[in-house]
């Protein structure tokens, strides 16, 4: 038996050493060191020297355990002890892991394991100060593989101090391998109990106490999109975040661009961050605290930590794909240290869901009864949800809410019940699998119930806030993660569809098939399905439902004479003493999400195209916008952007525009100019664009024009000398053009794009634009609703047609009939 220091490792066999320090192992040491410690010395031997901060420590062996178990006898209890185990019985499962520990914590660990922790410990404590605080961690020899995660099976203890405490949190995570919740996720999983051990890491702590913490995926763990990290953030040790105790921070980088040297923060989102976990003084070793309004009104990471916690995410994600040989998606724990300031990483394990998953059929789901208007915006036909929170998958699901508050009361849960609690951890999972749903009060994306639902594939809604008070026992719900990040719990079993197509035989056609995106919370999810890039990104969406103030009215914050309106704004812009630049930073984070969704394929952004009426709707909106009789034709798009009464507000939508191409390096975005009605409008705009940084033809920038007027397809010819591309607009031409009102219901009758005039119009419009070599598509309605109309435009030889995501695969398919394609 030996007790290793690493001065003496080379004398013996990892296999037979109880203790190994974290720079002697590396990720090959998974069956001597279980996953975590593996994980953790291969980050220290290998991204240290990248710049990569992880803190040292040491591990108990795969072979200590062993022995452990072994030289007590106590394999044989174990056996007798599962003879008649029933994972589905939650009372007998409670009953024999109850018994399984006992036996365990009542057995003393050998004279040499004791040895040989407490001079580990020593030697840490000369390498930092007496008496070292140190997180001691469960890790499994079968834990953080790519097709199980284990995670939170086993027990953490966090502030372990002295000699004693380090043996005690040691003896009681060898104990932890048969909690209710590992027996069950081991059985469930097709692992032996037996054949599997248990290591405990033994690290320095990261004083995030004093400071933040938090987990990041370098993959969209709702999407699988894998050029996004995913970075959540809460203030104190990070259990809470882990645990989904808090809704935390979150915020999105795209990796390309960041590689490339950019600063592409493509979304936050503000936490509410209510508690934090910090050192006990006591008899325990950490206890939660509240957190001060001011505090939970600030994000807990500046831009430059974001920035930096990404990096780490792409270079642990390289080291990792290249050690095993395909890519590995990563889920990463990290703590900055409220002392030194100092980030580090604190774990990093294989994501086990989105990276599992075959991407050659594509599944969605949606509500029936969510019919879609004309521009592809939801009407107002969807129900008004019960409840709302982070959506976890893109599923829907049914049942009648079962309430549980008490983790002792789980045997009350019937199978295909929807699981409605607090929050969950490790020791709800037997139930879990059995739930149609889950929806939890508290939590983030990167939450025990948030991953573990993923894992089983049960849709989840966590971060509701007041579930618990709203959704009552015995009611039938649907739950909702199909229409964006936001999940909805609707009252009553709504009628919903799911399609399934394969991706492996679609047709690539001459004509590109592109997609209008208004909502940028569903922009990950959309670009799944095959495209040639986006050719409408609605502006409007944006502005109304993420920024919901005037933009004019942020510029004149001051001015504002109502105090109601005035009140709201300082509310909803709390965080922003530059009133403007938080209309900015909404925008681009708005349009950097759909431009990076979709990179490196075009997406052509269409610039505020409200009318009077809907901009006065725009908190604080009143007091900068006239009323009109016929707001239609009156004072809307290009007319808008170079008139004192707007310009100030156009210069910030170009400021927005200006960082998503040059700060976030998605040079992809295409601005596009709505209802401009004469060449020499577009020359004012453009000018106007250039003198706020937007030059055409400046690192490679394009600018577009909607072809929607009469005046657009009449002088074509002169507009292909302004712009670089066209993109119809069939709606506003085919109401210009047949004198139509497309709002009145007395002559909707009378609309219709099929109509000879419309097409010619379109006919001349497609024409002059290939006369002058400028790109030119559509992005109207037509095409979706007519498949007449896509053939039509097709045999015109028009360059792209713009779809409503639930029309592409329909349109391409016809397109591809047309163009003579073969469809398998």
């Amino acid at each position: 038996m030996a007790t290793v220091s690493r001065s003496t490792l080379s004398q013996f066999s990892q296999e037979r050493s109880l203790i190994l320090w974290f720079d002697e192992i590396g990720i090959a040491d998974i069956p001597v060191v279980g996953g975590k410690n593996a994980s953790l010395g291969e980050m220290i031997q290998q991204l240290t020297p990248k710049g990569i901060n992880v803190p040292t420590g040491f591990t108990t062996t795969a072979y200590a355990y062993r022995y452990f178990i072994k030289s007590a006898g106590l394999e044989a209890k174990l056996r007798k002890l599962f003879a008649d185990l029933d994972v589905e019985d939650v009372k007998n499962l409670r009953e024999r892991g109850k018994k399984a520990r006992s036996l365990l914590i009542h057995t003393p660990f050998s004279v040499e394991l004791r040895e040989a922790i407490a001079t580990a410990y020593h030697s840490l404590c000369e390498r930092y100060h007496a008496e070292t605080d140190v997180a001691v961690r469960s890790s499994a020899t079968a834990e953080d593989l790519p097709d199980a995660s284990f995670a939170g099976q086993q027990e953490t203890y966090l502030n372990v101090v002295g000699v004693q405490g380090v043996l005690a949190a040691c003896h009681k995570c060898f104990a932890s391998l048969f909690t209710d919740r590992a027996i069950s996720y081991r059985h469930t999983k097709g692992f032996d109990h037996f054949s599997i051990a248990l290591a405990v890491g033994v690290q320095k702590m990261v004083r995030s106490d004093l400071a933040t913490s938090g987990v990041m995926f370098s993959i969209d763990t709702e999407t699988g999109f894998k050029d996004a990290a995913l970075i959540t953030a809460a203030y104190g040790l990070g259990e809470n975040v882990v645990q989904g105790s808090v809704n935390p921070d979150e915020y999105y980088v795209f990796k390309p661009t960041l590689k490339a040297g950019f600063r592409p923060i493509i979304d936050k989102k503000l936490g509410s961050k209510e508690l934090k976990m910090i050192y006990d003084d006591g008899s325990k070793f950490t206890k939660n605290v509240s957190v001060s309004a001011s505090e939970r009104g600030k994000f807990a990471l500046s831009d430059e930590e974001i920035l930096q916690l990404a990096n780490w995410a792409c270079l642990i994600e390289d080291h990792y794909s290249q050690v095993h040989g395909i890519p590995t998606p990563m889920d990463i724990e990290w703590a900055k240290d409220g002392i030194t300031n100092e980030l580090f990483i604190v774990q990093a394990r294989p994501e086990t869901v989105q990276s599992q998953k075959t991407g050659n059929v594509l599944r969605s789901y949606r509500l029936l009864l969510a019919n879609r208007i004309g521009n592809g915006e939801k009407s107002s036909q969807s129900p008004i949800p019960l409840v709302t929170g982070s959506a976890i998958g893109e599923a829907i699901s049914q049942g009648k809410v079962r309430l549980i508050l008490d983790v002792q009361k789980l045997e009350q849960f019937q199978v295909g019940e929807v699981l409605v609690t607090e929050r969950t951890d490790p020791d709800w999972e037997p139930i879990m699998k059995r739930a149609s749903a889950i929806v939890t009060n508290s939590g983030g994306r990167t939450c025990h119930a948030a991953i573990i639902a993923r894992e089983l594939g049960v849709p989840a809604i966590v971060g509701c806030g007041n579930g618990t008070e709203i959704l009552k026992a015995g009611q039938e719900v649907t739950i909702s993660c199909a229409e964006g990040e936001e999940g909805k719990v609707y009252a009553g079993l709504l009628p919903f569809e799911v399609e399934e197509v394969p991706l492996e035989n679609l047709p690539r056609t001459r004509t590109q098939i592109l997609m209008n995106v208004g909502n940028p919370q569903e922009a990950l999810s959309l670009s799944a399905i095959p495209n040639d890039g986006v050719g409408l990104a609605r502006t409007e969406f944006i502005i109304a439902n993420q920024i919901q103030i005037h933009p004019m009215a942020l510029i004149h914050y001051e001015l504002l004479k109502d105090e109601f309106v005035k009140a709201k704004i300082a509310e909803i812009t709390s965080l922003y003493d530059d009133k403007p630049q938080y209309f900015v930073d909404k925008l681009a984070q708005g349009i950097g999400r759909i431009a990076a969704a979709f990179y490196p394929k075009p997406v052509i952004v269409r610039t505020s195209d409200f009318k009077s009426n809907e901009y006065a709707n725009l908190l604080g909106g009143r007091q900068f916008e006239p009323h009109e009789e016929n707001p239609m034709l009156g004072w809307r798009g290009a007319a808008r952007y170079y008139d004192e009464g707007y310009r100030e507000a156009f210069a910030l939508e170009c400021q927005a525009i200006k960082r998503v191409r040059e700060d976030m390096g998605l040079t992809n975005v295409i601005p596009m100019i709505p209802f401009c009605r004469t060449p020499d409008e577009g020359r004012l705009v453009l000018a106007e664009m250039a003198k706020n940084g937007l030059k055409q033809g400046v690192n490679d920038l394009q600018v577009y024009v909607m072809c929607e007027l009469p005046s657009n397809v009449i002088l074509a010819e002169d507009f292909a000398e302004v712009f670089d591309g066209f993109s119809i607009g069939s709606n506003d031409l085919t109401q210009l053009t047949l004198g139509i009102d497309r709002d009145s219901a007395l002559v909707a009758r009378l609309f219709d794009e099929r109509s000879p005039a419309v097409k010619e119009m379109v006919k001349m419009a497609i024409k002059a634009a290939k006369k002058h070599h400028r790109k030119i598509g559509i992005c109207g309605q037509a095409p979706s609703d007519y498949p007449e109309f896509a053939q039509f435009l097709v045999e015109q030889g028009i360059d792209s047609i713009s779809l409503n995501p639930d029309s592409v695969l329909k349109t391409m398919l016809e397109v591809a009939k047309v163009e003579g394609v073969n469809v398998h």
